[in-house]
């Protein structure tokens, strides 16, 4: 912006340094701008075509499958946030919100979940397509193998504790 300022001050006569107001001429002078760029899909490589994802039963819930990582991360990540905002709120222990009626809330959202999850993947949309720059389905993956180890430690802390982590 700055070098297209400069040459516009210097048609005017006005240098950098210094601005002084044009002297106005009777000649018409005009001011002529080439993009050099072309479009955005010219100046990508060649994509290639979306790879097929299967929506066979057994391809979506093989061991190296969408659905069992996927499934399992998410009720992760909200199991552990659960169980830290609970006890954070009430006090008490993970296993003593499971013992006084933790459990059919737990079904509850890891049925709903579970249903949420996998209707996608048997449209054939895969979790790498709906995935953006910070929102990215390897940000999920991550995120759900921590929540993994978080509440797993979160569960062997407390039964070695006696109570609960947070008081």
């Amino acid at each position: 912006m700055a070098a297209v300022n400069a040459s516009l001050m210097a048609m005017n006569g006005a240098t950098l340094l210094q601005r002084k107001p044009a002297e106005r001429s009777t000649t018409n002078r005009q001011l002529r701008v080439k993009c050099m760029a072309g479009p955005k899909e010219s100046r990508q490589s060649p994509s290639t075509p979306p790879e097929k994802v299967s929506t066979k039963f057994k391809d979506v819930f093989a061991f190296s499958g969408p659905a069992p990582e996927t499934i399992n991360g998410r009720l992760a990540m909200l199991g552990f946030v659960s169980a830290v905002g609970v006890e954070i709120a009430s006090g008490r222990d993970l296993f003593s919100q499971l013992a006084t009626g933790g459990v059919p809330l737990f079904l509850g959202s890891a049925i709903l979940l579970s249903v949420a999850s996998v209707i996608p993947m048997f449209k054939g949309v895969s979790k790498e397509s709906k995935s953006q720059e910070i929102m990215s389905s390897g940000a999920e993956m991550l995120n759900g193998r921590f929540a993994m180890l978080g509440l797993v430690a979160l569960a062997l802390t407390e039964y070695l504790k006696g109570g609960p982590l947070i008081s």
